[in-house]
């Protein structure tokens, strides 16, 4: 089988004063954590998380905070010699920690400030990748350049006009020689709600990485479970009724929300929409949790 691109350790270390003011001054809604987190989880696995702030300023972020299981560590609001303190046991932090941790390898600045540019220099210079975080009109140019990629918080909360959960959008309906009850429908109703759910987590998580890693790259299905349980690590697809994660594509893929393509590998597949259109015949990888996974929007149906 095709190999998952490797799956990187990601230490982040926020300056929370900085970035809650510039998305207050951006006039973007209070600044969400989460959006973040889902983003930079589609990268690999997040081992540490540090914010630094005096919370006795932003109390009502210290709950949300918490809950992303964010170590907060108190700085109190105090400059000595025009250095924000917070600034300064950030930067001794990520320096430990890139010295004394070498399965880190990638740092995460969640702020604008032009002061950690030096930090990410050290950083780079000891080949770790690092990724800046940051709102536009709050955000150095100097340190955004000095990164190796840096996500501006404005794209994460711009609304997408028009997108719909694609698992709401019924499938083509199915020849029946019999109706059903208004009580048999109320009793299915639970069972499909909780495939709906399955199918809308899959989808935008394969849309996500799509968005993440370009369309040319291949989307394996592997790839599409361990990015699911890193952005939701409750997820079970037996809590949706399936018995592997395999057979959710599966019936994702009969309801026409997403496609499987076969790889050159015989054990192995790619999403695509299948090669024969005989009828009766239906096209299935052997392992479609080993598949490689494209929705079915950008798909040429063979049909159409």
């Amino acid at each position: 089988m095709a190999s998952n691109s490797e799956i990187i350790s990601m230490a982040l270390f926020c300056d929370f004063e900085n970035i809650a003011l510039g998305v207050r001054d951006a006039k973007h809604a209070q600044f969400d954590i989460n959006k973040v987190l889902e983003r930079l989880l589609l990268k690999g696995s997040i081992v540490v998380k540090k914010a630094y702030c005096d919370w006795a300023r932003y109390k009502e972020f210290k709950g949300p905070m918490h809950e992303a299981a964010f170590e907060l560590i108190e700085i109190p609001h105090v400059r000595q010699s025009g250095k924000n303190s917070a600034d300064i046991r950030m930067v001794v932090d990520a320096l430990d920690l890139c010295y004394t941790k070498s399965h880190v390898d990638t740092f995460v600045i969640i702020s604008g400030d032009s002061d950690f540019s030096p930090l990410v220099s050290k950083l780079r210079e000891n080949d770790k990748r690092v990724i800046g975080v940051g709102v536009k009109a709050a955000t150095s140019d100097l340190l955004a350049a000095n990164c190796d990629e840096f996500i501006f918080y404005d794209d994460l909360v711009r609304e997408l006009p028009g997108k719909k959960p694609r698992a709401q959008r019924k499938p083509a309906a199915k020849a029946t020689g019999s109706v059903k009850t208004a009580e048999s429908k109320a009793e299915e109703k639970p069972e499909e709600l909780k495939r709906q759910q399955a199918f809308d987590l899959v989808v935008e998580t394969i849309e996500a990485l799509i968005a993440e890693r370009g369309e040319d790259e291949k989307i394996w299905g592997s790839m599409v479970k361990q990015t699911l349980k890193r952005r939701k690590p409750g997820f079970s697809e037996s809590y949706y009724g399936y018995r592997s994660f395999g057979e959710l594509l599966e019936d994702a893929m009969k309801h026409r929300l997403l496609v499987l393509e076969r790889d050159e590998n015989p054990v192995s597949t790619s999403f695509g929409w299948p090669p024969t259109t005989e009828p009766g015949r239906e096209w299935y990888p052997r392992d479609p949790s080993g598949s490689v996974i494209r929705t079915a929007e950008g798909a040429a149906h063979p049909d159409a």
